[in-house]
């Protein structure tokens, strides 16, 4: 379907063509992981991408939607997460070479929502060591490349899902804000970034910079991409 390799690809798009079964979540999740493929050696938007947990989650939605057991505006959608959420059986490094072996037992409480909304998880994205920074250079994974001029730095700490978004890798992606790590790339890539109000969203299962300060928020590619991720 020509929609697949449209590089502009929204929720709002993407939806409606999945809920009437007019567009494959399995065939989307390849074309999405085939541009990742293409694209990560110079954006570096990814510390590790979930490929075989992709392509299971994406077969799993399609057979849900075609029983007529669509769940809802995520089912089916590939999304990516700041490498800051803590994923059962996925390693999750903060961006740190502390941590470049952690693999947690369960999942953050957001990442919970994603799956049970039947979102399709491509990897986790880089970030700026421990979310603390705003150029997303990192020494450990490497620094994140702005798709608009790979020159230029992405923005931070949120630096990897802002480009990934804006890059057309994933359809949307969850960052986290303290001082601007969501707000800062989203500017920086051209994409919508949200600051949610604080404790709107919690933060069970993110690695913290501050727990009075942080807060859990959307990188889409329009505004109503972002409410659709607010709302679940």
């Amino acid at each position: 379907m020509k929609i697949i390799n449209d590089e502009n690809l929204t929720i709002r798009k993407v939806a409606p063509l999945i809920g009437k079964r007019q567009l494959s979540p399995v065939e989307l999740t390849k074309a999405l992981l085939a541009r990742i493929e293409r694209l990560q050696p110079a954006l570096n938007a990814f510390i590790t991408i979930t490929s075989d947990l992709a392509l299971k989650q994406a077969r799993q939605a399609e057979r849900e939607i075609t029983k007529g057991r669509y769940r809802g505006a995520l089912h089916g959608i590939p999304i990516t997460l700041k490498d800051l959420f803590y994923t059962a059986g996925i390693r999750t490094t903060a961006g740190s070479k502390i941590l470049r072996n952690f693999v947690p037992t369960e999942n953050a409480i957001v990442v919970e929502r994603m799956r049970e909304a039947g979102a399709i998880l491509l990897g986790k994205t880089n970030l700026h060591e421990f979310a603390f920074g705003a150029t997303n250079v990192n020494p450990h994974y490497g620094p994140v490349h702005n798709p608009w001029d790979l020159d230029r730095i992405s923005g931070g700490s949120s630096g990897g899902s802002a480009a990934a978004v804006s890059a057309g890798l994933c359809l949307a992606s969850l960052g986290t804000d303290t001082g601007g790590s969501i707000r800062l790339p989203a500017a920086a890539c051209g994409v919508v970034g949200l600051k949610p109000t604080f404790g709107l969203i919690p933060t069970n299962g993110v690695i913290p910079l501050s727990f009075t300060l942080d807060h859990v928020g959307p990188l889409c590619r329009c505004v109503e991409d972002a409410a659709l991720m607010l709302g679940v």
